[in-house]
């Protein structure tokens, strides 16, 4: 009984229609967080560092309202250049109970720029989804959609999870949520891994992390695209993506971090 209960409670923080404004409570982070990453490529067997990642909060106004803006920037780095360009920023705007509001990616990768944009509204109790895509210089592409359910893009959907208590959570325990970008809204799934100790490269810094699955759909079959390891303390900080990309494996660790809102006693050593 205590599991179905605790199922749930996960699934009303998920599912609450937008007339309750899609929010949750943060105790996570705040205005001023600055995270840096290392990113890694998997190249025959061997992990090469290729670029960095920049994640930074920090507290502005949109539409007259006092909201939080998100930013996540990667580049690789000139000898990865040569092989695969990656200039990459994306841009979220959630209030202050994580409620999404806009979101844009800017991504110039392998030579292609391609830009989504991806306007958030409630009229009328429903979420309301106005998309934009354009590759290049080709025709841009405009949808909208309409759901009684929340929505949320990539990075909005990381501030969320950061929200969340899995102190009941079961191993195995599924998410759905609906993934908003420009040219398509869909239904995504995350998976609760576990608990798992985490030592960090280079620095022998163990930390205690909660582990989730972000899949997707292939078909018949399911595919993880990202796996990522978020401190088992009151900070839920993300020190730890494995990416399935396109072109190969990849992962990201954090280097350093500043303006965490609370103490970090997930490190162990």
């Amino acid at each position: 009984m205590k599991r179905l209960i605790a199922l749930c409670a996960v699934l009303i923080l998920l599912f609450r229609t937008a007339s309750a404004q899609c929010s949750s409570h943060n105790e996570a982070f705040h205005a001023g967080e600055h995270l840096s990453y290392d990113l890694y490529f998997n190249w025959k067997f061997v992990w090469i560092k290729v670029g960095t990642a920049y994640w930074d909060v920090m507290q502005t106004r949109y539409n007259g309202q006092t909201a939080y803006q998100t930013t996540l920037t990667t580049q690789t780095s000139g000898r990865a250049d040569k092989y695969f360009r990656m200039r990459d920023k994306l841009t979220s705007y959630v209030t202050t109970d994580l409620v999404p509001l806009y979101y844009q990616k800017d991504a110039d990768e392998g030579g292609t720029f391609r830009q989504e944009k991806v306007t958030f509204s409630y009229p009328a109790g429903q979420c309301r989804i106005d998309m934009f895509y354009q590759r290049a210089d080709k025709e841009p592409q405009k949808k909208s959609y309409t759901s009684k359910y929340c929505a949320f893009d990539m990075i909005s959907m990381v501030l969320r999870s950061r929200s969340f208590h899995a102190e009941n959570f079961k191993v195995g325990q599924r998410i759905p949520f609906l993934m908003a970008e420009g040219k398509h809204t869909e239904w995504r799934t995350l998976i609760y891994r576990g608990k798992k100790k985490f030592k960090m490269e280079g620095n022998n810094v163990v930390y205690r992390c909660l582990v989730f699955s972000y899949v997707e759909k292939e078909g018949n079959k399911e595919k993880e695209i990202v796996k990522f390891y978020i401190t088992d303390d009151q900070n839920h900080l993300p020190v730890r993506l494995d990416l399935n990309l396109k072109f190969g494996t990849a992962k990201a660790l954090l280097r350093s971090c500043r303006g965490v809102r609370n103490p970090q006693t997930a490190i162990i050593k």
